[in-house]
C-alpha cells in the first residue's frame, strides 16, 4: 500500500509532534500566564488543560494505530463519516497547518530584531499597521526556503534536523529549570510572583490559549506511512510526546513565575529570556534562550511543513485535489509539489507584515479545532459501528471517553464563537469564509470532473487496509 518510505523511528516522532506544540510561545507568552493567574494558577491551567489535550489524543492515538495511512484525520473520518465530512475536516485543519507554517516565516524576522537591533532596513510598506522592511522579509524567506529545501531532501533529513533542533530547546530549557532552582529572590532583590493572581478567573485565561498551545501533535497520523514502528507504539508514543508537552509548559512556567517579578513580567516583550537572564545573572542567559526560541520556530515549521505536505498528498491522490499534489520525487521520494506549494506560499507571508498573518493563524486555529472535532466523532462512531474493527492500540472505556472528547472539543469549538473573550474579530471570519469558498470550490471542480473517484479510491484503500489488518490480527493477536 505504502510509497513512502518508512524512516521515522522512536525518537523522530516524539521530536516531530513535540517540536510542533513548542513553538515560539512559550518565549513570549509566560509572563503573560504569571500576570494573569499567578506561579501555581498557571501550572494548574496547563495541568487541567493538558488533561483535555491528552484526552483528544488519545483518540487520535488508538485510530492511527488502527488506520497507519497518510492523510490521518482524512482517513478516518472518511471511514466513520464519509467522502464529504473527510474533506470538510482535512481542508480545515490543512488551514491550521497552513497558517502555521506561514506565521514562522514571520515570527523568525521578529526574533532576529530583539538579537540584532534596528536591523531592518528598506522601508517597503504598511500592512494593518505594520511596517514591512526588505531586511526583515529577506530573513523570513530565506528561512522558508532552507525549511522547505530540507523537507524535499527527504524524511530522513527533515528527521535529522527536527531531532537537532528539539535537542537544543530542552538543553536551553533544562537550563533555565536549573536556573531557577538556583535562583533566590531574596539575595537578587526582586519580589516572586504570587502562587495565585484571579482565582479560577485567572486559571480560565490561562487555560483559554493551552488547546492552541499544543496543536502539532496531530502531525503523526499525517506521516504514518513514514513511521517504522510497530502498531501499539505509534498510538503509545504520540501519547508520551503530549505529556512530554505538558511537562515542559508547567516546567517553564514555574521556572518564569519563580526568576521574573511580577512589575518586569508586566513590561518584558520576552519574558521567558528576561527569565533566564535573572536566574542566571547574565545577558548572555537570555540571548541563548533566544536561540532555543529559534530553534523552537525552525522545529514547528519544519513539523507542519511536513504534516500538511503529506495531506495535500493525500488528498491528491485521493482526487479531492488536484493530481499533481500526489507527485514523488524520483530521488527523494517526498511529496515535492505539495511541500513546494505550502512552502512556496510561506515564502510569501513576510511580504503581508505581521499583523495579517496573526488574523490568518487565528482563523487556521478554528478549522484546526473543526478538525479535532470531527476526529472525536468518528472515533466514537467507530466504536459503536465496528466494535470488532483491529485496534492494535486500544482504548479503555472507549465510549465513554468518545463522548468526553467530543464534547470538550465542542468546547473549544464555543471559544472562537462571538460573545466569547477569544472570538475571532470580523476580518478573521472573513478569512475563514474565503479558505472555505475556495475549498468548496476545487472540491466541487473536483467531483464534477471524476464523480464518485474520490470515495471509490478510499474505499479501495481501506479495503486494502482490511485486509492487512486481519493479516497482522493473525500474526499478532491480542484481546478484543
Amino acid at each position: 500500500m505504502s510509497e513512502l518510505k518508512k524512516t521515522l523511528g522512536v525518537f523522530d516522532i516524539i521530536a516531530l509532534a513535540f517540536g510542533a506544540m513548542v513553538g515560539w510561545g512559550w518565549v513570549v507568552l509566560a509572563g503573560s500566564w504569571i500576570i494573569s493567574a499567578g506561579i501555581w494558577g498557571a501550572i494548574s491551567a496547563f495541568l487541567i488543560g493538558g488533561l483535555v489535550v491528552v484526552l483528544i489524543g488519545v483518540t487520535y492515538a488508538e485510530l492511527a494505530a488502527s488506520m497507519p495511512i497518510t492523510g490521518g484525520e482524512h482517513t478516518y473520518t472518511h471511514r466513520a463519516l464519509g467522502v464529504n465530512v473527510s474533506f470538510i475536516c482535512s481542508w480545515s485543519i490543512l488551514f491550521g497547518y497552513f497558517s502555521v507554517v506561514a506565521f514562522e516565516a514571520v515570527a523568525l524576522p521578529t526574533v532576529v530584531e530583539y538579537v540584532i537591533p534596528n536591523y531592518s532596513q528598506g522601508y517597503l510598506w504598511n500592512i494593518a499597521g505594520w511596517d514591512v522592511y526588505a531586511t526583515w522579509v529577506a530573513v523570513g524567506m530565506l528561512g522558508s526556503i532552507i525549511v522547505t529545501w530540507l523537507n524535499i531532501r527527504g524524511m530522513e533529513v527533515s528527521a535529522w534536523f527536527q531531532k537537532l533542533a528539539v535537542v537544543g530547546i530542552f538543553c536551553v530549557g533544562i537550563l533555565l529549570f536549573v536556573g531557577a532552582l538556583m535562583f533566590s529572590p531574596e539575595t537578587s532583590n526582586t519580589v516572586q510572583a504570587p502562587n495565585f493572581i484571579g482565582g479560577m478567573g485567572g486559571i480560565m485565561t490561562v487555560m483559554v490559549m493551552v488547546p492552541f498551545l499544543f496543536v502539532g501533535f496531530d502531525v503523526i497520523p499525517q506521516a504514518a506511512e513514514e513511521i517504522n514502528l510497530t502498531r501499539p507504539n505509534i498510538g503509545k508514543f504520540l501519547i508520551v510526546s503530549i505529556i512530554i508537552a505538558v511537562l515542559w509548559y508547567v516546567a517553564v512556567a514555574w521556572s518564569v513565575g519563580k526568576t521574573l517579578p511580577l512589575l518586569q513580567a508586566q513590561d518584558s516583550t520576552l519574558a521567558t529570556a528576561d527569565a533566564m537572564t535573572n536566574a542566571w545573572n547574565g545577558k548572555w542567559a537570555g540571548t541563548l534562550l533566544v536561540i532555543g526560541g529559534v530553534l523552537g520556530i525552525l522545529s514547528s515549521w519544519n513539523a507542519f511543513l511536513i504534516g500538511g505536505s503529506r495531506l495535500l498528498y493525500a488528498m491528491g491522490k485521493t482526487h479531492m485535489l488536484p493530481q499533481f499534489l500526489c507527485k514523488l520525487h524520483p530521488k527523494y521520494n517526498t511529496p515535492v509539489n505539495a511541500i513546494l506549494l505550502i512552502g512556496g506560499l510561506a515564502t510569501l507571508a513576510p511580504l503581508f507584515g505581521r499583523k495579517m498573518l496573526v488574523w490568518i493563524v487565528d482563523a487556521g486555529g478554528f478549522g484546526i479545532v473543526i478538525a479535532y472535532t470531527c476526529v472525536a466523532l468518528s472515533f466514537l462512531v467507530l466504536r459503536y459501528r465496528e466494535p470488532d474493527m483491529v485496534r492494535p492500540f486500544r482504548i479503555p472505556a472507549g465510549k465513554l471517553v468518545g463522548i468526553i472528547t467530543i464534547i470538550l472539543s465542542l468546547g473549544m469549538l464555543a471559544l472562537y464563537l462571538p460573545g466569547m473573550p477569544s472570538a475571532l474579530v470580523p476580518i478573521e471570519w472573513w478569512i475563514f469564509l474565503g479558505w472555505t469558498v475556495l475549498g468548496g470550490a476545487m472540491y466541487g471542480y473536483a467531483s464534477m470532473k471524476n464523480p464518485g473517484k474520490s470515495k471509490e479510491i478510499m474505499d479501495h484503500e481501506l479495503h486494502e487496509l482490511k485486509i492487512v489488518n486481519q493479516q497482522w490480527l493473525k500474526e499478532n493477536p491480542y484481546k478484543k
